[in-house]
């Protein structure tokens, strides 16, 4: 059992690879940081943390301490799979731009490798049975700058770009490098803020290659083709969002976004679906009280599905969170994939941003 497992999770990952269109480096797709998580990612024109630096590089501008950092961790598939991301952030003397990094870890640990269980004369060893990681890795450097004198002038246009280095590994069966491109901009004007965002503009391309010795043994005895190297290709994703804060009075506040992503690979089960770009909405709200505690929800992964009766019918996904902030301290917690709780899917996540000057 255990080495089918490890066989058909080792042809997944190549599967996966050779693809070359759709679906690459999906782990950057997750997200990170709470808050977007509980607003279904609604969140590229009101992002203004040091989150902003996955989601839109413009919006780094708009931090409200000079530096900042987070952390965020989560866990999938019943805790099999591993999300991690760590992020800091941090403005220049010219004090309109802002440079930044993220490094995100997405892997499965710990998976039993018995590649090697049986020995050259042909018996059983538990002690040949080692373990491997199948993991994802990106690098993410941001630069972002305000338009003027003064990045604390709320108004205006703020712009930013980021350089996304890609490692991937198989245990010691295949690994890959990656490149790729991301721009963003946003515009504030009164309580209306505007942004595009442009992911992997120039495509993005991973360089896969294999071990074939180490895989010679397990595919040629199950009478699998041994995989060659190739480049992976994940191609550009355009995300277009507005958001309106307001206040309701004293205490109370709101945001409300909505953002537009629009894929270039292909058609997608998505609410707008065609070939070869596909655009799936996302709606995200947040209420805030004394900018301290925070409630959070959204909607998004709108599908088309078939119901038991043979009709199609569309689904969507609601997500949910808060949050907590203690002078530069912040808290948040977001319950994600609730539309599939009842199959105890739904995922917990949560994550910390920390402030430091003024």
């Amino acid at each position: 059992m255990r080495f089918a497992f490890c066989l058909l999770l080792l042809q997944l990952f190549f599967i996966v690879s050779s693809a070359q269109q759709k679906y690459s480096n999906e782990f950057l797709n997750i997200g990170v940081g709470s808050r977007a998580f509980g607003m279904s990612q609604s969140v590229v024109a009101s992002v203004d943390d040091v989150t902003a630096g996955y989601w839109n590089p413009a919006g780094l501008t708009r931090m409200s301490s000079r530096t900042q950092a987070s952390l965020m961790h989560s866990e999938y598939f019943a805790g099999i799979a591993k999300y991690d991301y760590a992020g800091f952030a941090t403005a220049l003397a010219d004090n309109t731009t802002v440079v930044g990094a993220s490094i995100i870890r997405f892997a499965v640990d710990d998976i039993p490798d018995t590649s090697e269980l049986i020995d050259s004369d042909g018996n059983i060893n538990y002690d040949r049975v080692k373990s491997f990681s199948a993991a994802d890795y990106a690098l993410i450097l941001s630069y972002a700058r305000k338009k003027g004198r003064n990045r604390s002038e709320g108004e205006g246009l703020s712009y930013g770009a980021n350089v996304k280095i890609i490692h991937r590994i198989v245990g010691e069966y295949g690994k890959s490098y990656g490149f790729g491109l991301d721009a963003g901009a946003q515009y504030k004007t009164g309580k209306w803020m505007f942004a595009a965002v442009g992911r992997d503009i120039t495509t993005t391309f991973n360089s896969w290659s294999y071990n074939a010795e180490k895989l010679s043994t397990i595919f040629t005895t199950t009478g699998n083709e041994i995989p060659k190297s190739s480049t992976e290709i994940t191609y550009p994703r355009i995300v277009l969002g507005t958001a309106y804060s307001s206040p309701i009075n004293e205490s109370f506040g709101f945001t409300a976004e909505a953002n537009f992503n629009f894929t270039t690979d292909g058609k997608r089960n998505v609410l707008v679906s065609g070939k070869p770009i596909s655009i799936d909405p996302t709606l995200g709200l947040e209420a805030g009280f004394k900018n301290m505690a925070f409630l959070r929800a959204g909607i998004g992964n709108i599908q088309q599905a078939s119901t038991f009766e043979g009709k199609q019918a569309y689904t969507f996904q609601p997500n949910m969170g808060v949050g907590i902030r203690i002078d530069k301290f912040s808290i948040d917690y977001a319950l994600t994939n609730i539309g599939k709780a009842s199959d105890a899917l739904y995922s917990n996540v949560f994550s910390i941003r920390m402030e430091f000057g003024e």
